[in-house]
């Protein structure tokens, strides 16, 4: 719950951002001077950039959670005895230790979310977020395939 409302109120920061930008560059593309059309114009490329990340972040959140959601109902999440510090990340050397198991099933299955799902947690438990969040496009992508059959 939390988290919701961490990417809730950066969001809303990010949208802020987005209309206070993009009312300065009006302004300037406005006020007839060369360099001050030139700046709000590129201004303007700004809160585009700002909403197309804002954008696929938010959708890759609600995909991944989606997905989690289905392998929970599948029973399909993993079940690792691991040790879990104060705040519920994964102690970092459990989480190590069960990820070569997750990266082998991935490798034996490479066309099933499910597996790139879990290597994703594995990741993320191992403390890779980078790794962690392509493990989950991927699956993302091959549900998305699967669905489309």
């Amino acid at each position: 719950m939390t988290a919701r409302i961490g990417v809730a109120v950066m969001a809303v920061l990010l949208a802020l951002y987005i209309v206070l930008v993009g009312q300065r560059a009006w302004l300037l593309m406005t006020s007839g001077e060369a360099v001050g059309v030139a700046i709000g114009i590129a201004l303007v490329v700004l809160p585009l950039i700002a909403a197309w990340a804002l954008g696929r972040e938010l959708w890759f959140g609600v995909r991944a959670e989606q997905l989690g959601r289905r392998l929970e109902a599948e029973g399909g999440l993993p079940e690792d005895e691991v040790a879990v510090l104060p705040s519920g990340r994964v102690v970092r050397a459990d989480g190590d230790a069960v990820f070569p198991a997750y990266r082998a099933d991935a490798e034996a299955h490479p066309d099933d979310w499910r597996v790139w799902f879990r290597l994703g947690l594995a990741y993320d438990a191992a403390g890779d977020r980078r790794r962690a969040r392509e493990a989950v496009r991927a699956a993302i992508r091959l549900e998305s395939a699967e669905r489309a059959r």
